[in-house]
């Protein structure tokens, strides 16, 4: 009771599920928001929610939580609700795992998150 009864005085949901993570493998390759994927970097993969918004996502194992923000998407396998940088990952405590239990409650909206340092960078035009 007094969880939910705080989580709504924060306006913020919380949703629990399973994280895995992406490693150094991808480096350097863009990610859906047009960015180059950092594996040290502290951002997430999420299937639905807009690039940009911030979470708090916590390993319900040892409590360990990072902040990250999506840039991605995916997961792309069944059965899990969020996709992890390496960086994120290590900072929750997973690597050895592969996947973990967590819990994840959304910051800020990318419409809330300031653009300074958040926003994908700008890609010259295609040429044809």
């Amino acid at each position: 009771m007094i969880i939910i009864f705080m989580a709504m005085v924060s306006g913020h949901a919380e949703t629990l599920g399973t994280a895995s993570f992406y490693g150094r493998e991808l480096k350097g390759h863009r990610t859906a928001n047009g960015e180059r994927f950092n594996p040290a970097g502290l951002t997430a993969a999420h299937r639905t929610l807009p690039f940009g918004t911030t979470l708090r996502v916590t390993n319900l194992r040892n409590h360990k939580s990072v902040v990250v923000r999506v840039t991605d998407r995916g997961p792309h396998k069944r059965g899990r609700m969020i996709d992890l940088s390496y960086g994120a990952a290590k900072a929750v405590g997973m690597l050895g795992m592969g996947t973990t239990r967590v819990s994840v409650a959304r910051i800020a909206a990318s419409s809330q998150v300031s653009d300074k340092g958040n926003s994908p960078p700008r890609l010259p035009p295609r040429r044809r």
